[in-house]
């Protein structure tokens, strides 16, 4: 579709701090398999808190509401809800769970797309998986109902399904063919489905569950411990300011991308400093940021040195990585095998410290 065409994208000039923020974006990447081998047992507990803020946030950005209680009990069990707004946050729930297990078997194309929609509604009375069967508008309301303005004119219903055939290829063409940065197309698709509004309803929740299995698929798993539904939901200004500014005159090809695209780009780096923060201020099972550094050790097989221990636990500072090197060296579980720059430490007493746990 438009935004993908690539007589457009390819013409996109990038700033050097859009720069910057992608490369940071890829950095941050690159940390997730570090922190599932030295924290698991906190980053499952972020999982799951991160499954009832997403369904949770998602719904409440379209009005669709319910009691805390219900919400957690909702997206922990599968239930199918009480009443309409509990039945359509249970939808959400399947649909988001099933990118979560099922991501690396779906692909960005119109069978998906109309199948987590038909999801969202399997609950509810109105029809789900099926293009919008008439005319949409994006428009501004007074708290009365009254209209403000029309915001924006989405493709019409019966061009529809050409423009989310349009998009499909658009997408698989700039992941294959072009390889374009994935933290560029994701924002481009997602701007485009969202101008195309090809739903009558749940255009919002599928654009936020497309989000998240088009991170997946390039490999960013920040959305399986960090609700970016519920920091979209916190900053729901930005988020409406900056699509509105992206997708005016879309139509004719003329918009500009860079306030969706960098209001993306600024939802991923909150949710990974957020990761980062959690890791290392949440503690694990045993206890602190003491005991990561420790069990760290524990695991190296022979000599180590703190720039090891840096890589193994990025959470944990080197001052603080002294501190735990010290202790352990006053209760003889580890000594001092070279001095200097180039210090390398090995464990010798293996059983004292087994023995404290």
């Amino acid at each position: 579709m438009h935004s993908l065409l690539q007589s457009y994208a390819g013409s996109l000039s990038f700033s050097s701090e859009h720069l910057t923020t992608i490369k940071k974006l890829g950095e941050f990447k690159g940390k997730q398999e570090l922190y599932s081998k030295q924290v698991p047992e906190v980053l499952e507990r972020l999982r799951v808190n991160a499954i009832v803020e997403s369904v949770t946030a998602s719904n409440r950005i379209e009005g669709i509401t319910a009691p805390e209680t219900r919400i957690k009990a909702i997206a922990r069990q599968p239930e199918k809800g009480r009443n309409h707004n509990e039945q359509a946050i249970a939808g959400y729930r399947d649909a988001l769970n099933l990118i979560h297990s099922s991501h690396q078997g779906m692909s960005f194309d119109c069978n998906a797309i109309l199948q987590l929609h038909s999801m969202i509604y399997r609950y509810l009375p109105e029809a789900g998986g099926y293009w919008k069967q008439r005319d949409n508008q994006i428009i501004e309301k007074n708290p009365d109902g009254s209209l403000i303005r029309v915001k924006f004119k989405p493709v019409g219903y019966s061009q529809t399904p050409d423009a989310m055939k349009s998009l499909e290829q658009g997408y698989l063409e700039q992941t294959e063919r072009y390889r374009t940065d994935e933290l560029v197309i994701i924002p481009l698709a997602i701007l485009d489905f969202l101008c195309i509004h090809p739903f009558d309803d749940g255009n919002g929740r599928i654009a936020r569950l497309l989000t998240l299995l088009l991170l997946y698929r390039s490999g960013f798993e920040i959305g399986r411990y960090i609700s970016l539904e519920r920091i979209m939901d916190e900053s729901r200004a930005s988020y409406y300011e900056a699509l509105e500014e992206s997708s005016r005159n879309w139509h004719a090809n003329a918009h500009d991308p860079f306030p969706w695209m960098t209001y993306i780009w600024g939802v991923l780096i909150r949710a990974y400093k957020e990761l980062e923060e959690r890791v290392g201020t949440t503690e694990p099972a045993r206890g602190s940021k003491t005991a990561m550094v420790t069990d760290a050790i524990m695991r190296f097989p022979g000599e180590f040195s703190i720039s090891d221990l840096q890589k193994a636990c990025p959470a944990v500072s080197r001052d603080m990585i002294r501190v735990v090197l010290r202790q352990l060296k006053e209760k003889s579980i580890i000594s001092v095998q070279r001095r200097g720059r180039a210090s390398k430490w090995t464990v010798i007493n293996r059983g004292d410290h087994d023995a404290d746990k």
